[in-house]
């Protein structure tokens, strides 16, 4: 990408696109292009079309979304599917339309069947069912990739899809029922803390194991991608190295320094039992994530001090 390039981020205030953006700045790209979601609502096609033909951005990351933990997932069934689908039709569309030089794709690890091997790897798409309580996002994600995949052998596209593992980091969604594992615990531990609560209950038996990449070590990942990826189908993202939700919960509790007592509420669903990544081909590009799990739940924290308290 050259540096006086247009750059359109989709989602720059979430967690992906805001870590995408500070990567962007900070490799001395000036000509980003970002709306709010108030300003560009990108589930509107013509919206959409009207920002691609004043705008023509040269590149574009969609990491727009929407995007939530099990309860949201498992809800709003109709809404993250027909959400989904909307915003990722209109942006793949229109950069096929404003001839977009290259696109890059943010997906998900839900993508992968439930009970497929571990770990996973980028061939098992589509070999098996998906896990129901996020079913409807799964398939928007899919249908993503395979957008991509279309555009660019009908088309000649350059446009990529990535798929991250779980990720933690600056900007994260805290809310108590929508959020994902990791800063659910982090608030759950820092009440606790804070309010002299003398147990944690945590949702599930504990036993499901998870991987978790810090995002801006995600956003350094997509960089990295944009600059020496052009593939169809997809690429992991990941740091191929997971725990258990239990060790993750005694590693939080660690760092948000809560003292009292952990316990597991096994009549709440546990989700998928595994989900690791197989990283082999990110790795053998040349990239490896820098962040360790401890550092980054501490950095994490700190962010939510800051933003939250």
């Amino acid at each position: 990408m050259e540096k006086s390039a247009k750059i359109y981020i989709a989602g720059h205030r979430g967690m992906v696109g805001s870590a995408i953006h500070r990567k962007l700045l900070s490799e001395g790209y000036t000509n980003l292009v970002t709306r709010t979601s108030s300003e560009l609502d990108l589930r509107n096609q013509q919206a959409v079309t009207d920002f691609f033909v004043a705008e023509k951005p040269d590149y574009v990351f969609l990491a727009a979304a929407k995007v939530g933990g099990i309860i949201a997932n498992n809800t709003y069934r109709a809404d993250f599917l027909y959400e989904n689908l909307a915003i990722q039709n209109n942006v793949i569309h229109q950069a096929y339309e404003t001839g977009v030089k290259k696109l890059m794709f943010l997906g998900s690890s839900c993508i992968y069947p439930k009970l497929a091997p571990q770990p996973l790897k980028e061939e098992y798409l589509l070999t098996g069912l998906l896990e129901e309580t996020n079913e409807p996002y799964a398939i928007a994600k899919i249908a993503g990739i395979k957008l991509c995949d279309a555009y660019r052998a009908q088309y000649n596209c350059n446009f990529i899809s990535v798929m991250p593992t779980n990720l933690y980091g600056y900007n994260d969604n805290y809310h108590p029922q929508n959020s994902h594992v990791l800063p659910a615990l982090i608030r759950k531990f820092h009440e606790a803390k804070v309010n002299g609560t003398p147990e944690v209950v945590i949702w599930g038996s504990g036993s499901p194991m998870r991987e978790f990449l810090f995002a801006d070590d995600l956003a350094n990942a997509c960089y990295f991608l944009m600059q020496n990826y052009n593939e169809p189908h997809l690429i992991n993202i990941g740091t191929g190295e997971d725990l258990t939700i239990k060790d993750l919960a005694l590693l939080v509790k660690k760092v948000t320094g809560f003292e009292g007592a952990l316990t597991f509420d096994s009549t709440k669903p546990d989700g998928t039992p595994r989900k690791l990544m197989d990283v082999s081909k990110l790795h053998s590009l040349g990239w490896k994530h820098q962040v360790e799990l401890e550092e980054g739940i501490h950095l994490a924290y700190q962010d939510f001090m800051a933003k939250h308290i």
